[in-house]
C-alpha cells in the first residue's frame, strides 16, 4: 500500500481558478461569478482510517487476526502514532476492530462471543441473554422479487438465496425470519450446510463466504400475527408481534442481506443502546 500523499484531497488552488477554468466556464455559458462547490477536505486520520479499512476489505488481515501495532502503521503510512490511534479509535467504535488490553488490536469477527448479540436485539425480560435454536423451514435459490432486488442493489430477477426459519428460546418459538441473500455471493449455501453449522449464521457467512456484516439499517413496526406466523409461533392469530426489516451491509456499503423478522414479545423485548 502506498503512503498517504500529502493533502492529496485537500483544497487545491489549482482547480479553483486560472485561465483554463475561465475559458471552460465561458464555453458552457455559466456566468463567471456562479458559485462553485469546494473540494471536500478529509482530515489525515480519516485518510488513514480509509486505508486501514481498505486492508480489512481486501483481506490483508483476516477476521480475528492481530493487525500491526500503531507504531508499525505510523511508519507504514508516514504519519504520527497519534493520527493512527485516532483512526483506530473510530474503527473500534464502529466494531471493525477490537482492542484487547495488553495484546493489541484485532480484526473483529462474528465468532467473538460478544458479537453474537450485536445484531440480535431481542432480549429476555428475565435471565441471561442467550442465542436461540434455529429450525429451518425453507432454503432455496430463486429470482429476486423487485422489492428485494431494490434493497439488495440487484437487478430484478437476479439469483438470491431465500431462507425461512423459526428461532426458539428454551423450546419456545419466538422469532420467524425470512432472509434474502445475493446468490452470486452465497453460492453453495444449502439447507444441509446451515443445519450442520452450530455457530451464529453470521459466523458462517464470514468464514465460508468471506462476507462480514459491518452495519445494518432497520425498520420496526407493530403488527398482528397472520395465520401462517401464528402456526409457526404456536400462538393465536392476531396476537401482537414486533415486525422488523433489516438490511445489512459489508465493506464499501454493499448490501448483502435482507432480513424480515416477526418477534413474539410476551417474554422478550427489543433492546438497543443509543449513544
Amino acid at each position: 500500500m502506498n503512503p498517504v500523499p500529502p493533502n492529496s484531497n485537500s483544497n487545491s488552488p489549482a482547480s479553483g481558478a486560472g485561465g483554463a477554468a475561465g475559458s471552460s466556464t465561458a464555453a458552457t455559458g455559466v456566468p463567471a461569478n456562479a458559485p462553485t462547490t469546494s473540494p471536500t477536505f478529509s482530515p489525515l486520520y480519516q485518510q488513514i482510517k480509509a486505508l486501514i479499512t481498505q486492508s480489512l476489505q481486501s483481506g490483508e488481515w483476516k477476521p480475528g487476526e492481530l493487525i500491526p501495532s500503531e507504531v508499525e502503521l505510523a511508519n507504514r503510512f508516514k504519519v504520527s502514532q497519534g493520527t493512527v490511534r485516532k483512526a483506530i479509535d473510530e474503527l473500534a467504535a464502529e466494531n471493525l476492530v477490537m482492542r484487547k488490553q495488553g495484546k493489541g488490536t484485532f480484526v473483529s469477527t462474528h465468532h467473538e462471543a460478544r458479537a453474537h448479540f450485536r445484531f440480535l436485539r431481542l432480549m429476555p425480560d428475565e435471565g441471561v441473554p442467550h442465542y436461540p435454536e434455529s429450525k429451518f423451514i425453507e432454503v432455496k435459490r430463486l429470482r429476486a422479487p423487485a422489492d428485494v432486488a431494490r434493497l439488495l442493489d440487484l437487478k430484478s430477477g437476479d439469483a438470491v438465496v431465500f431462507i425461512k426459519r423459526v428461532q426458539s428460546f428454551d423450546g419456545v418459538p419466538t422469532i420467524v425470519e425470512e432472509l434474502w441473500l445475493p446468490g452470486a455471493t452465497f453460492k453453495g449455501l444449502t439447507a444441509e450446510r446451515l443445519v450442520e453449522y452450530k455457530g451464529p449464521m453470521y459466523g458462517l457467512f464470514e468464514s465460508e463466504f468471506g462476507t462480514r456484516m459491518i452495519r445494518a439499517t432497520e425498520k420496526i413496526r407493530a403488527v398482528c400475527a397472520d395465520d401462517g406466523a401464528a402456526a409457526l409461533l404456536q400462538i393465536a392469530a392476531n396476537t401482537p408481534l414486533l415486525a422488523s426489516e433489516r438490511v445489512s451491509f459489508t465493506y464499501g456499503d454493499k448490501p448483502v442481506e435482507l432480513r424480515r423478522g416477526l418477534y413474539l414479545t410476551e417474554q422478550h423485548h427489543y433492546h438497543n443502546e443509543l449513544s
